[in-house]
Order: structure tokens, then C-alpha cells, then sequence
């Protein structure tokens, strides 16, 4: 196993801070908003949905990486403000489908303008710094235990699991 250099240390941190200083400003602008980051994250989420996934508190928890009480508590704060609501399928009445507002929408929508408007700014910054990692220190050489392509297969094994 090869050992990591300075330079890839200070690639590693280069790229920690960049993604740091977004989710600095991403915190302040959803606090300013009134809303937790936990909240407009699961909003995004939401709106983000791939079409072929239906916007299940599953689904939510696991794009959100949180687990499923997590996502709940989200969705019922966000529910009893008015920016989300639950519907049931119509194929399957058991089944629980998440959906916004169009409060939701509002708020979601300014949201997420900052924070495009946010990434186009300082986005190059922060692919300079993941470039600098994938160069300096590319998969050969970290440890094969957390290299992309394993944590990738062991995200897909847990997920298609039910």
C-alpha cells in the first residue's frame, strides 16, 4: 500500500476547507431563512427526486444519508409549518407519498438560487481542489478500504437490500 505525500494531505484539507466554506454559507442562508439545514435539504431532496424514485421517507432518509426517524421528524416540523405534505399512492393506499407546497416551493426555490448562484461563484474553487485530490492521491493510491468504486458497491449492496 502505497503511503500518502504532504501533497496529498494538503490536496485532502484544500478540498475539506472548500467544501466547508459552502456548507458555512449554506447554514446561513437557510438560518436566515427560518428554516434548520436538516429541513431545506430534505426539500431539495424532495423537488430533486430522480424520476424513477418516488419521494417516500425511505428514499428521503437514504439520499439524505440520515436514518428513518431522522426523516420523519423532518417531514412532520416541516409538514406543521406548510411546507410539505403527505398523500397516499394511488396504485397502493398503504404508501405514503412526500410532496411541497407551494409555500414549499417558494421557499425551496429562493433557497436554492443562492445556493446555485453560490456554486457558480465559487464552484471552480472547489473542482480545482477535488482535481488537485484526484490527482495528488487518485484511488491507487489510498487504501483500497475506502476507495470510490468500494464505497460505491457497499452503497449498492445496503440499498438494494430492503
Amino acid at each position: 500500500m502505497k503511503k500518502l505525500t504532504l501533497s496529498d494531505y494538503q490536496a485532502l484539507a484544500e478540498f475539506r476547507y472548500q467544501i466547508r466554506r459552502f456548507l458555512h454559507f449554506s447554514e446561513q442562508v437557510v438560518k436566515k431563512s427560518g428554516l434548520e439545514r436538516g429541513q431545506y435539504q430534505l426539500m431539495l431532496a424532495i423537488k430533486g427526486m430522480p424520476p424513477d424514485v418516488r419521494p417516500r421517507i425511505r428514499e428521503l432518509a437514504t439520499r439524505m444519508q440520515i436514518r428513518h426517524h431522522s426523516a420523519v421528524e423532518l417531514v412532520n416540523r416541516l409538514e406543521a409549518a406548510g411546507f410539505v405534505h403527505r398523500t397516499r399512492a394511488q396504485d397502493d393506499r398503504r404508501e405514503v407519498l412526500l410532496a411541497l407546497t407551494q409555500q414549499g416551493e417558494k421557499v425551496l426555490a429562493e433557497l436554492a438560487l443562492h445556493h446555485h448562484d453560490e456554486l457558480r461563484s465559487s464552484g471552480p474553487e472547489l473542482v480545482s481542489a477535488l482535481r488537485r485530490v484526484m490527482q495528488e492521491g487518485g484511488e491507487s493510491s489510498l487504501p483500497r478500504s475506502i476507495s470510490w468504486e468500494k464505497a460505491k458497491k457497499e452503497k449498492k449492496e445496503t440499498s438494494s437490500h430492503p
